[in-house]
């Protein structure tokens, strides 16, 4: 019988390369590649000088892939913005701004604060800085759950139904077999994801906010059932003068695909001040 997420996969391939993305695997070191999308002009000039277009890197959640997480933000920017670490200095990107979402967004806090040479500046989306156990603890204690691997990395199509309904603030209909079909092609290397998972949470008393220089904009669901607006609230003030915050209406955890086109508009807008104000110095 035919995966109907698999059969998909072509259409999204085809939507990547019609906005000018490919699929480009780096060789981070002997035995480690890491898979990217990546504008057909940046793999010809293989890096990225001043004057290029600006470089936006697109981080995924924990749950799904990039072509999954990301399609609408693709088309959105590709027209003026082109394009972890490792990897992007081998594609020859010097400096960009990291959008993250979930998983992606402790992704791009930890670049930020270990390579501010590279990044410029950070968008995240329902994430936090650090996964500290009370955050774990009160997450899994509101949702209903007793572990991040029970939540994140459903054995059935009850527990993806569950998940679906935490992250969108609107109830998600999809037949049964396309919900076996995702958790066929999604939750793959379970034993690897269920450890990298553990391998997040930090204790409560070894967390420290770092300081910054980035700017930093938190585009947030007003729903999010997951990391609730209080949270994202807490860590903006705790960024202080550094950090911005954009609060969606009618969107969930899963804002950039609940609401894309506001998001997308929220986005380039950031980005696009971001610009103006180098242009400035």
């Amino acid at each position: 019988m035919v995966n109907h997420v698999a059969a998909l996969r072509p259409m999204l391939h085809g939507l990547m390369k019609m906005a000018g993305v490919k699929p480009y695997t780096v060789e981070i070191e002997p035995g480690t590649v890491m898979n990217f999308w990546v504008p057909l002009e940046t793999l010809k000039k293989k890096s990225t000088k001043k004057g290029d277009k600006p470089v936006v890197v697109l981080v995924h959640g924990f749950f799904s892939d990039g072509i999954v997480t990301w399609p609408f933000q693709v088309v959105a920017l590709t027209k003026k913005y082109s394009c972890l670490v490792a990897g992007l200095r081998k594609l020859g990107v010097e400096r960009c701004t990291v959008v993250g979402f979930s998983y992606g967004g402790l992704v791009a806090f930890k670049m930020a604060e270990l390579h501010a040479d590279l990044v410029e500046a950070v968008v995240v989306s329902g994430s936090v800085i650090e996964m500290t156990d009370s955050i774990r603890d009160t997450m899994l204690q509101n949702l209903g759950y007793s572990s991040f691997s029970e939540m994140l990395l459903p054995t059935s199509v009850k527990g993806l139904k569950a998940l679906l309904s935490a992250g969108a603030q609107k109830k998600l209909w999809f037949p049964d077999r396309l919900h076996k079909d995702f958790l066929e092609v999604m939750f793959t290397n379970r034993k690897e994801r269920g450890e990298l998972l553990e391998g997040l949470v930090i204790s409560n008393k070894d967390t420290k906010v770092p300081n910054f220089p980035q700017k930093i904009h938190l585009l947030w669901g007003e729903n999010d059932q997951i990391f609730n607006l209080e949270l994202a609230q807490n860590m903006k003030r705790q960024l202080r003068e550094n950090a911005s915050f954009q609060g969606i209406l009618k969107a969930g955890h899963l804002v950039h695909l609940e609401r894309p086109c506001v998001y997308n508009r929220c986005l380039k807008q950031f980005l696009a001040s971001l610009h103006a104000n180098k242009a400035q110095k």
